[in-house]
């Protein structure tokens, strides 16, 4: 399987579902309804459409006629949860299982599938108290581009009409994209995608050739923000890929849902290292990835650092975890004769490794279907025995953090002091020259900074038997007293 097989199976847009079975009688329902609302001037609902504004009438539709939007990136990312019904989607998108699928995935929470999205629930609350404040929006042939949670909303509380605008004839398939995504970009709009749809939908516009600029705009974020999104959906396809295993079981957009902060500090401490040494921030990537496979907290995942496999890990993992490397050879540049990049160091093959072992033992593990019974237990001990070897690690890490806290917070303090002096210094100068200085209370404050001092020779005293310079200073100023 390859990378470009899993994007278009979990991201990209599925082109070709063509005109649902009653299109065309919808359409005709469709078009009555409309000229009825034009020659009552009938409320509007305004789009973009095609670069400029455009003003669709709203008529009132039976919610049972419509059709959910296989598209949606509403629920891109989760329809991949169950297989078989997302291959229903795939044969028959306008059937009654594919629709009702696409139902369920509406209500549910984006990153648990078992819970309902408080969000949907909320909705209903509004929907039964208020009823449809804003119109969906529909296509000549009945499918939903905008409200397909409203749609899924009004059909668990029993309503049995929805207000839409209506597309114009022409309308296509990216065209129904495009809508859907200025609709749910506008600033006003009270449920977002979820984090992993809202990268595959900013990537979809990429693929179709826009500048990172224009969709940066589009999305609201900055260009920076966009190309840290970039580089946290690029890692997550090659996670993915690596997960996979012969017998078809592989990692999901969806099993990364939950971890959208970690993904994102992982970029910055990687990017930060990867200037200066890449091979180093191999390392870091490798293990904090290894962190998110195996549930930890960000807390946690920041005292993994470059070198948490070699001091933390690498002793203790058991026999059978242990990763066996090759030496690597030096990577030659091509047009370049005799010029070699240096070869990937063992460390870094080794964390790579290993990391590669547990993403497909959490594919086999949490596919629940793919290998036998045997490989699906010998996969969740494989995970049981990292986790019981990263907690040991992990809890080192933190101890070794803790220390050096400890280490740099005297000094730390001390400079902070020396910038409130240097600060009082030019605050007295001014002072002096307004004839605003209270010389008593200067007075006294310098008597609770002396003391302070005295305090801390006494305990500089006991703790250096050969001072250096600044440690000598102190011990003098205090003595000279």
């Amino acid at each position: 399987m390859t990378r470009i097989y899993i994007a278009y199976a979990e991201g990209a847009p599925m082109v070709g579902f063509g005109i649902p079975p009653k299109g065309e009688e919808i359409r005709q329902i469709i078009s009555q309804r409309l000229k009825q609302a034009v020659s009552e001037k009938g409320a509007k609902v305004t789009i973009d459409w095609r670069g400029e504004q455009r003003h669709l009438y709203v008529i009132s539709m039976p919610v049972e006629m419509l059709y959910f939007n296989p598209d949606t990136h509403r629920i891109r990312a989760q329809r991949t949860l169950d297989p078989d019904r997302n291959r229903a989607i795939e044969d028959d998108p306008w059937g009654h299982e594919a629709q009702a699928y696409l139902h369920d995935l509406l209500k549910q929470r984006p990153s648990n599938p078992d819970q309902i999205d408080p969000d949907f629930s909320a909705l209903m609350d509004e929907l039964d108290d208020s009823g449809q404040r804003e119109p969906g929006i529909v296509s000549p042939h009945g499918i939903l581009v905008d409200g397909n949670t409203r749609a899924a909303a009004l059909k668990e509380l029993g309503v049995t009409n929805i207000k839409v605008g209506v597309l114009p004839d022409d309308t296509s398939r990216q065209d129904i994209n495009d809508v859907e995504l200025s609709l749910q970009l506008r600033k006003d709009r009270r449920r977002d995608y979820s984090y992993i749809n809202r990268l595959i939908a900013i990537d979809e516009e990429l693929a179709r050739g826009r500048s990172e600029t224009d969709v940066a705009k589009d999305f609201n974020i900055k260009p920076a923000t966009l190309q840290r999104d970039r580089w946290v959906y690029d890692q997550i396809l090659k996670a993915i890929e690596r997960s996979c295993t012969e017998d078809g079981a592989s990692l999901r957009l969806i099993d990364f849902e939950q971890h959208q902060e970690k993904l994102r500090e992982l970029h910055r401490d990687y990017t930060k290292l990867s200037g200066t040494d890449p091979d180093a921030a191999n390392r870091l990537l490798q293990s904090r990835l290894a962190m998110v496979l195996l549930d930890y907290p960000k807390t946690s995942l920041r005292l993994a650092e470059d070198d948490f496999y070699t001091r933390y890990l690498e002793s203790r993992l058991p026999e059978g975890m242990k990763p066996q490397v090759a030496a690597a050879e030096p990577i030659s540049v091509v047009g370049i004769p005799g010029v070699t990049l240096p070869a990937q160091s063992d460390s870094s093959a080794a964390a790579e490794a290993l990391t590669d072992r547990l993403l497909r033992a959490k594919a086999v593990a949490a596919s629940g279907s793919v290998g036998t019974p045997e490989e699906i237990a010998q996969a969740a001990a494989v995970m049981k025995a990292a986790r019981e070897t990263f907690d040991v690690a992990v809890k080192l890490a933190g101890q070794n953090a803790e220390l050096v806290k400890r280490q740099t917070q005297v000094p730390e303090r001390l400079t902070d002091a020396a910038d409130y002096v240097t600060q009082c210094a030019s605050e007295f100068a001014e002072a002096r020259a307004k004839r605003a200085l209270d010389e008593e209370a200067f007075d006294d404050a310098l008597i609770v900074l002396r003391e302070s001092l005295e305090s801390l020779a006494r305990q500089a005293a006991r703790a250096f038997t050969a001072p250096g310079d600044g440690v000598a200073w102190l011990l003098d100023a205090v003595r000279s007293k």
